[in-house]
């Protein structure tokens, strides 16, 4: 499991140790992985429109394509929900 943002590697290890994460944060200070996925899009922040990334998971399967995108990803729950997802999959 991989996670990335636009954050600097000093801010990723601040959030990574204050909520313990167990998984490995990738920067992408450029943007150019989030380009390349298609989530930088234009946002509304404060009545202004502004270009953001929009909080996105991609499942990638083991051959390396993209198996689901959940967009517009709010955290609370979202573990739960991929998790979920991977288990129904799982089934199938």
């Amino acid at each position: 499991m991989l996670g990335i943002s636009a954050d600097k590697p000093s801010a990723q290890k601040k959030f990574k140790d204050k909520y313990g994460l167990p998984y490995t944060l990738l920067a992408d200070a450029d943007k150019k992985v989030a380009t390349l996925f298609g989530v930088v899009k234009e946002k509304n922040m404060y009545g202004k429109k502004v270009m953001g990334i929009a909080r996105t998971t991609f499942l990638i399967s083991p051959d390396g394509k993209i198996a689901h995108i959940f967009e517009s990803v709010k955290p609370e729950g979202h573990a739960e929900e991929v998790l979920a997802h991977i288990k129904s999959s799982a089934k199938a």
